[in-house]
């Protein structure tokens, strides 16, 4: 059993990014999850971290087993593992069970802004424009988003109104153009 630091999780992200071998870092993220008794990070957060490199390494059945595991696991993440989960049934050409789970996930409301804003990305990438506005929206107007995700989410939520043709309101005038 081990106890997982943040410097140890990093040092295994700058190599893996040296290296540009998803599939072993994603091995080790797994083997570490496996092997986890404590830590800085949670078990959770390294599974989710250990799915999203087997969806770069093109492995997105894997990665829905890591998704599986960090939403059974509960522990602390940055984003609601069920967000990575729709993401890969999409990826896997499932998109009635991804849709479906991003309904339950709005359904028990008080989604994060970071979750907001993967989930309207995930709709954004497979086409569902007025689900990922919809989204987008729900995550600047909870409020709670801050810096990069606000920012992140205002961006996202301009492009989609551009591609959907809808005029600037309010919100967009909160996002800062010129940056």
């Amino acid at each position: 059993m081990a106890h997982v630091t943040r410097e140890q999780l990093d040092r295994l992200l700058e190599q893996a990014l040296l290296d540009d071998d998803h599939a072993s870092l994603a091995d080790r993220l797994d083997g570490l999850a496996r092997g986890y008794a404590s830590g800085e990070v949670s078990r959770a957060a390294i599974l989710v971290l250990a799915a999203e490199e087997w969806r770069q390494a093109g492995q997105p059945a894997r990665a829905l087993e890591c998704f599986q595991r960090a939403l059974d696991d509960g522990g602390e993440v940055s984003v609601d593992p069920r967000a990575g989960i729709a993401d890969t049934l999409f990826e896997l050409d499932r998109p009635a069970e991804a849709q479906e789970l991003v309904g339950s996930i709005k359904a028990e409301g008080g989604v994060d802004a970071a979750t907001a804003l993967h989930v309207a990305e995930t709709l954004l990438a497979y086409g569902d424009l007025r689900g990922a506005h919809e989204w987008a929206t729900e995550g600047v107007v909870a409020g709670e988003a801050a810096g990069g995700t606000r920012d992140a989410l205002l961006r996202t939520r301009y492009r989609i109104r551009v591609d959907l043709g809808l005029p600037e309101d309010d919100l967009d005038a909160l996002l800062d153009l010129t940056r």
